[in-house]
C-alpha cells in the first residue's frame, strides 16, 4: 500500500469517527449539544483537523441525513422484500419507516428538520436521498390507483408518514393509537 492510500483510508476513517461521534452524541443529548469543539475532544483531534474533514456542523449534520437515508433505504426495502402481498409489503413499509424515525430521532432530524445543506427533489440531490425516495416508490407504485403519478402518490405517502413520525415524537398524537393511524393510512392512500 502507497503512503498516499494509506493517508487517503486514514482520512475515510477519521471521516466515519466524526459522523458516527456526532451521531452518538446528538441521540444522547441533542444536536445543539453537537459543536465542532466538543466533537474535536471526543474523537481526540484539534478542531482544524475537524475543519479539514467538514466546514462545520451543517455539514456534518448533512453527512449524518446521508447516512441515515441509505440506512432508511435498506430498511424500507427489506421490510417490503419481506411481504408476500401488495397490501403487506406498503403496511410493512411503513411500519419500518416509523419505526426508524422513531428509533433514530436525532439522525431523523438530521435528515428532514435541520438544515444540512442537502437538496431534495431536484438534479443535485445526493445519491442517498434519490434512493431512499426509490426505496418507497419501489413499493408503492403498485398500489398508486389507475390515473394517479406514482411520484406523486409515493410523495404523498411519505409526507403522510412524515406527519406522523413527527406528530407522535411530539406527544401530538397518542402512541397507543399508532397501530390504528397506520392500518387507516394504508386503507385510504393504497389501492389494493
Amino acid at each position: 500500500m502507497s503512503v498516499q492510500e494509506r493517508k487517503e483510508r486514514e482520512r475515510a476513517a477519521r471521516e466515519r469517527l466524526i459522523v458516527a461521534t456526532a451521531r452518538e452524541l446528538a441521540e444522547r443529548q441533542g444536536w445543539d449539544a453537537v459543536t465542532t469543539r466538543r466533537l474535536a475532544e471526543r474523537i481526540e483531534y484539534s478542531q482544524p483537523v475537524l475543519y479539514s474533514h467538514f466546514r462545520g456542523k451543517r455539514e456534518i449534520i448533512g453527512a449524518v441525513a446521508l447516512e441515515g437515508a441509505a440506512e432508511l433505504a435498506a430498511a424500507l426495502r427489506t421490510a417490503a422484500g419481506a411481504a408476500d402481498s401488495p397490501r403487506a409489503r406498503v403496511t410493512a413499509l411503513a411500519g419500518a419507516y416509523l419505526d426508524f424515525a422513531e428509533r433514530n430521532p436525532a439522525v431523523y432530524d438530521a435528515m428532514f428538520q435541520l438544515d444540512g445543506g442537502l437538496a431534495f427533489a431536484q438534479e443535485d440531490t445526493p445519491a442517498p436521498l434519490k434512493d431512499g425516495f426509490a426505496a418507497l416508490l419501489e413499493s408503492l407504485e403498485e398500489v398508486a390507483g389507475d390515473g394517479v403519478h406514482a411520484g406523486v402518490f409515493t410523495e404523498v405517502f411519505w409526507a403522510a408518514l412524515h406527519g406522523l413520525a413527527t406528530l407522535t415524537r411530539a406527544g401530538r398524537l397518542p402512541p397507543e393509537e399508532a397501530g390504528r393511524r397506520l392500518e387507516l393510512l394504508v386503507d385510504r392512500l393504497a389501492v389494493i
